[in-house]
Formats: structure tokens, sequence, C-alpha cells
């Protein structure tokens, strides 16, 4: 075992989307994760039909509706530093197993909760995914084309501004644990940490440097220094030239004069310079401008494919995605000189921990 969370123990309601993603990555440092998961009847699954974001765990089985079932994850709960859970608001308190129930338990214990909403407000109770949150926030009104809003995946919302920020809250609330040696609760939603993401845009919004209309500002696609081009087999590079120095070594690399071009920042000129890029990037395969600009700062690189990235010599140098349970995904990061994660295991069978669980946890 390793990692810097080496020690650390973690009970996580089974659950979908930010919370199963924060656990991993708390697993990925080296902490103690089991996993509840509600009885299977017996049904077999193999580990590499399993969802990867449950690497690193170990599982339990536990019927909450028994009391054999209750008194397993309370015994659980009185032995965990970090209970994690991304129900509805008032569900795990139905269940019996809120915060308060918890705390009678385990002074100690931190207790973080996902959700969308939050808590509290109006619409803490109403069902969501991370394009209503995203919608909300103003931060899906950003990005896109001028036509239309356009779908980041959800990238920015479960896991940017949810999960990452719930792992925040629980590393910050063990370290002030060992100072008062008391736990707390964690409210963690999507909505709060989507909007501190954003908080760049709300401040250039603030001093009148960014636009409420989509495809108007610096960094939203309208400037032809900060976009994609279509390359002459129909892949794409993409080029991030905002700084004067990085846009010489742009034009340099396509081979265009400054001085046949408007200045870089005269907005007015701006057709002019996308009309000369979309020409000149169109005269090559992507991999011919990734190979002439590889070795110059003018922030070109090559958009790739999840399968291309799997196999780029940067990634694979550093390790960054790596293979298990025969499926490629990402290594553990952040990288820590003492500590340093190990590869996890793939995801668990549901239950198959039970005895392990038992022994580890409640004999000690």
């Amino acid at each position: 075992m390793s990692g810097p969370l080496h020690g650390v123990r973690v009970l996580e309601f089974a659950g979908l989307g930010p919370a199963p993603h924060a656990a991993m990555m708390l697993a990925d440092l080296g902490a103690d994760v089991v996993r509840i998961e509600r009885p299977s009847g017996g049904l077999e699954i193999s580990p590499k039909d399993q969802d990867q974001l449950l690497r690193g765990r170990r599982s339990i089985e536990a019927d909450l509706k028994t009391e054999s079932g209750r008194e397993t994850v309370k015994a659980l709960v009185a032995k965990t530093d970090v209970l994690v859970e991304g129900f509805r608001p008032g569900v795990i308190e139905r269940l019996g197993f809120g915060p308060r129930d918890c705390a009678k338990l385990n002074d100690r214990l931190i207790y973080a909760r996902m959700t969308g909403w939050g808590q509290d407000g109006p619409l803490a109770q109403r069902a969501g995914h991370d394009i209503t949150y995203l919608a909300l926030t103003g931060v899906l009104h950003m990005i896109g084309p001028a036509a239309k809003p356009t779908v980041p995946l959800n990238l920015v919302g479960d896991f940017g501004g949810g999960s990452m920020f719930l792992i925040l809250g629980i590393v910050s609330a063990l370290y002030e644990r060992e100072k008062s040696g008391k736990g707390q609760v964690i409210d963690a939603a999507i909505v709060d940490g989507t909007s501190v993401l954003a908080q760049m845009i709300w401040s250039l919004r603030g001093s009148g440097q960014w636009s409420d209309s989509r495809a108007s500002n610096l960094l939203d696609g309208s400037t032809p220094f900060y976009d994609t081009y279509r390359c002459s087999d129909g892949k794409f590079v993409a080029i991030g030239a905002l700084e004067p120095q990085f846009y010489r070594a742009l034009l340099e690399g396509l081979g265009i004069p400054p001085e046949s071009l408007p200045d870089q920042m005269d907005e007015n000129g701006w057709p002019v310079l996308r009309e000369r890029f979309n020409e000149a990037f169109a005269s090559h395969t992507r991999d011919e401008w990734a190979e002439l600009f590889e070795s110059t700062d003018a922030c070109v690189a090559p958009v790739l494919s999840p399968s291309e990235a799997a196999t780029h010599p940067h990634l694979v140098h550093r390790e960054t995605l790596v293979e298990a349970d025969g499926i490629v995904q990402s290594a553990p990061a952040p990288r820590f000189s003492r500590t340093p994660a190990v590869q996890p295991a793939g995801a668990p069978v549901p239950g198959a921990d039970n005895a392990a669980v038992t022994d580890d946890w409640l004999d000690r």
C-alpha cells in the first residue's frame, strides 16, 4: 500500500457519477475505500464488466432494510474516517444513516455529501443532470458557437464542479480534524463548484472584458488564433497562440509573412486571419502539421481520438494512460515524490469483500 492517503478509511454508499469518481480518486491516492452495495442476489459480474470508476475499492453487500444489514454498516461507520454519499437530500436520513445518526456513532467522522443542487434551496429535491446544472449556473451558455450552446460532455459539472470539490472538501476536513479532533459535514453541490470553476470568466465579465454573447470572447472560439482547424485529411489541429511570441511562431510555421496580415488583435481583421489559417491548414495533413509544430512554441497540437491519445509518445512516457482489466484508463494523479500512488486494482465484484472488510475494520 502506498499513496499520501494510506491509512485513511472511506465508506462509500453505492451511487453514480461524481460521488464514485471522488471515491475512486481517494482510492487512487491510497485510501482504503469500501463500497456498500445493495444485495445483488448472487448475480455473477465480471470485474471487466464493472464500471472502472469503481476501481481500487473493496466491495461489501448490506441490506439497509434489515436489522443485520444496518448493524453491519453502523459498525463500519464507527471505524471509518470519511463517509461518501450522493443521494438526494433526505434519502440517507430515511435509511437511518444521516449526518446526525452517524455522528452519534463517530464524532470524528467526515461526512461528505455530493449533490447537483445542494442540500437546500428551491431545487434541492429536483432531479438533474450535468447539463441542467451547467445551464443554471450560466456556464453552459458560455460554451459553443453563436447558434447554440454545446454540451461539453459531463466533465465540467459532474467531475470538475462535483467530485473535485468533494475531494477538496474531504482533504481539507481531514486536515482540520488534526487540529480540532472533530468531524464535520461537507455539502458539495455541482452548481457551487462549477461556479467556482468559472470564476475567471466572472472576473473578466465584471471588468467588462467578457460579453454574454457566445463566440465573441477571447477564449470561446471567436478568435482565429484560439480555435481548431480542419486539415487536408479531414482531421483537426488545435491552436492557442494567444501571446505575441507564440503567434509569431504560428505564422512562421504556417509560412505566412506577418506583414501580409492585419494586426493580431484587430478584431476587424479576424475574418481575414481565419480565412488565411483555414487555407494554410487545409494544405497538409494533421500529422504533418503536428510534426512541423512539435518543436516550436506555437501552441499547436493535433486533436487526437481517445485511441490515438493512448499511444502518443508524451502520454506513453508519463504513463498517463494505463491498462487494467484489459481496459485503457487514466493513471492516478497528481504525483507525489515520497508517497507515490500505485496503479489500483480493477473494479471489484459486488460483495466480494464482506469477510475481508469485517476482519480488517471490525476485528481491530
